[in-house]
């Protein structure tokens, strides 16, 4: 256990009269430990040529003590600050709301914390002064950090990514940084042939409707897969949305619905927009299954107490953010062997009841 965790488990009351962790220096554990102001900041820093028997006396007397390392003379003995940035622009409103976005920082923040990291939410308005991500980066003395759901082609952006700070990216890859990406094509891939095996050929897909790669990659899957199983495509069928967006998404169903020949089965760009979807078919007095199926994308805790419950892709953010962690956490402590790869983290259908079995003899 090194001096960083060991500040985890200090206990915030006063001891011996003294105020707490500011009071407390490793020359204070030195004396009554017995020992060298050397030997103690060795045993907090688990160095091998100290004994485990001095490591946990010193560790227990730290404890009593309240001692806590001062973040300054940290930040000067290892050129770090222990401080870590979020770049997350939610351009949808829903801020930390947003389930998938959310849960993943979620998953990270409880990795970096677990490494005695703190983190920064990145800004670029401070008072009256504008900064630019990476100028509040350097004005933070960040350590590094994690890009999430923003524009990846604004100029700012790229500026941080060409700059000397670590980065990791999520769900967009750059050549000269660490990613983790969703296995959206896989998800879109697992979505179709299950509505395809459940017997549906007339497959209609509301599309997030930007051009980001998780969209890209989503329709490109789509079109693949329907292809690989001999299922015309209808252009028709493929309309765009909006992510997160359920009002959006009830008229665009009604405008699938309109069609001559409407669609058996609706995908749609997340669970929230389905809930539009469940709403437009309500309206007009249609049943899921039984008249129209639909599937969401997500697996959020709301698509799973809906009744019907929404067939879905479960997204592993819990593995994303941690995995994102571990990256950005391996770049700032060991430069020299990080890697610059792109790990794609698989999702999970999940069946539900929103699809009708149409191989089933009435």
């Amino acid at each position: 256990m090194n001096y960083i965790e060991a500040a985890k488990t200090i206990k915030e009351t006063q001891r011996d009269g003294k105020e707490g962790p500011e009071m407390v220096s490793m020359r204070d554990i030195s004396l009554r430990c017995g020992v060298s102001v050397a030997t103690v900041s060795k045993a907090l820093n688990n160095h091998s040529d100290i004994s485990e028997a001095t490591k946990q006396m010193v560790r227990a007397a730290a404890q009593e003590m309240g001692y806590f390392p001062n973040a300054s003379a940290r930040a000067l003995k290892t050129s770090r600050s222990y401080n870590v940035g979020v770049l997350f622009v939610d351009r949808a409103g829903n801020g930390l709301m947003q389930d998938y976005f959310g849960s993943i920082l979620n998953s990270f923040k409880d990795k970096v914390e677990s490494e005695g990291y703190d983190l920064t939410f990145l800004n670029a308005n401070r008072t009256n002064h504008r900064m630019t991500f990476l100028e509040h980066s350097r004005y933070r003395g960040l350590d590094g950090v994690v890009v999430a759901n923003v524009d990846f082609n604004q100029e700012e952006v790229a500026e941080l990514i060409r700059s000397e700070i670590p980065v990791v990216t999520i769900d967009h890859t750059y050549d000269s940084k660490p990613s983790v990406i969703s296995d959206n094509i896989g998800g879109m891939r697992a979505l179709v042939t299950y509505a395809a095996e459940m017997g549906h050929r007339r497959i209609a897909y509301i599309t997030g409707g930007d051009q980001s790669p998780v969209t890209r990659n989503r329709i490109g899957s789509f079109y693949h897969t329907l292809e690989s199983l001999q299922i015309p495509v209808r252009e028709e069928y493929v309309t765009d949305g909006d992510y997160r967006n359920p009002e959006r998404c009830c008229e665009v169903t009604k405008r699938l619905l309109d069609l001559p020949e409407p669609p058996t089965c609706i995908l749609y760009p997340d669970d929230l927009a389905a809930i539009g979807g469940v709403n437009a078919l309500k309206e007009r007095g249609l049943s899921i299954p039984e008249d129209v199926s639909i599937c969401g994308y997500d697996g959020i805790d709301i698509a799973r107490m809906l009744e019907p419950k929404i067939t879905t892709i479960e997204q592993d953010t819990a593995s994303i953010g941690r995995i994102a962690a571990e990256k950005l956490i391996g770049m700032i402590e060991h430069p020299k062997t990080a890697l610059i790869d792109r790990t794609v983290v698989e999702g999970r259908l999940l069946k539900g009841n929103s699809v009708r079995n149409l191989t089933r003899q009435e």
